[in-house]
């Protein structure tokens, strides 16, 4: 791992194409993405690679973050990587890549996050709680597909 990514992973009581499929149709993304509190309010989705997801996200004190993802690489059930940032050609969008490994009745899903530099993964670790983020937002779409939550 170098200094510009953030790892994390979760073990998810699901299998693989159902822990998948949840990335692949809004209906099912906006029930679940983001850390615990937050909401999403999606204007476009598209989930082929090049396509665009552009939409709201709502923290829980009524903050309003504009959010932009394009898929780069989606390769059904084991892999999906994606650039995120506020809007479409933005110089600090981030690159994410989820993996989602079998793992005996489950799934090991890992999200590699890289950024254009040391400092902007420092920030994001320690002004937007990245990495307690993304185990939250892990742990929203597990109780999402394991039917325990939302």
């Amino acid at each position: 791992m170098t200094d510009r990514e953030i790892l994390v992973t979760r073990l998810i009581d699901a299998p693989r194409e159902l822990v998948f499929e949840a990335f692949t149709d809004v209906r099912h993304l906006s029930r679940w993405w983001g850390p615990d509190g937050f909401t999403t309010t999606t204007h476009t989705f598209a989930f082929t690679a090049g396509g665009e997801w552009t939409f709201v996200m709502h923290g829980p004190d009524g903050t309003d973050y504009p959010e932009w993802i394009t898929w780069t690489e989606i390769a059904a059930p084991e892999r999906i990587t994606l650039l995120h940032g506020e809007t479409a050609g933005d110089p600090n969008a981030f690159e994410t890549t989820l993996t989602f490994t079998p793992d005996g009745t489950g799934t090991r899903v890992q999200m590699r996050t890289v950024f254009p530099t040391k400092e902007q993964r420092d920030e994001a670790a320690e002004k937007y709680h990245a990495i307690e983020g993304g185990q939250q937002t892990l742990g929203n779409l597990a109780a999402y597909v394991t039917g325990t939550g939302h």
